[in-house]
């Protein structure tokens, strides 16, 4: 009995998850490791009885699914925040900006960036 490759697949979901805030990059690991996924349950469901760890296998696509899913959504927010910068600084001093303890140096790249953006 052979055992399929759940480790790389494991590996690259991981990734995914610690990277879906770095502009894609845990969306391009979490795409790897469902492909790679699907070549090993295709050589399962050609030949079961040669496999002793198919169900950990579908559990390790699962697990790349949902990797892919947190990385687009990580993505997306990124996306958002670069199409959207002023509206993102504007609900950002609306939130903290008024909190005991906050000072106007502390605020200052806030101030900075929107500058920088055009949004002053």
């Amino acid at each position: 009995m052979q055992k399929l490759n759940t480790t790389l697949v494991y590996i690259l979901s991981v990734i995914g998850f610690l990277c879906c805030c770095f502009y894609g990059v845990g969306t391009i690991a979490a795409i790897i490791a469902i492909v790679v996924a699907s070549k090993e349950l295709n050589k399962y469901n050609a030949n079961p009885q040669q496999f002793v760890n198919g169900k950990a296998m579908k559990t390790a696509k699962t697990v790349a699914i949902i990797s892919l899913v947190i990385s687009l959504i990580g993505l997306a927010l990124i996306a958002w925040f670069y199409f959207n910068q002023c509206e993102f600084y504007t609900w950002y001093l609306d939130t903290f900006g008024d909190q005991p303890g906050v000072t106007e140096e502390q605020l200052a790249p806030i101030y900075e960036a929107m500058e920088e953006a055009g949004c002053i």
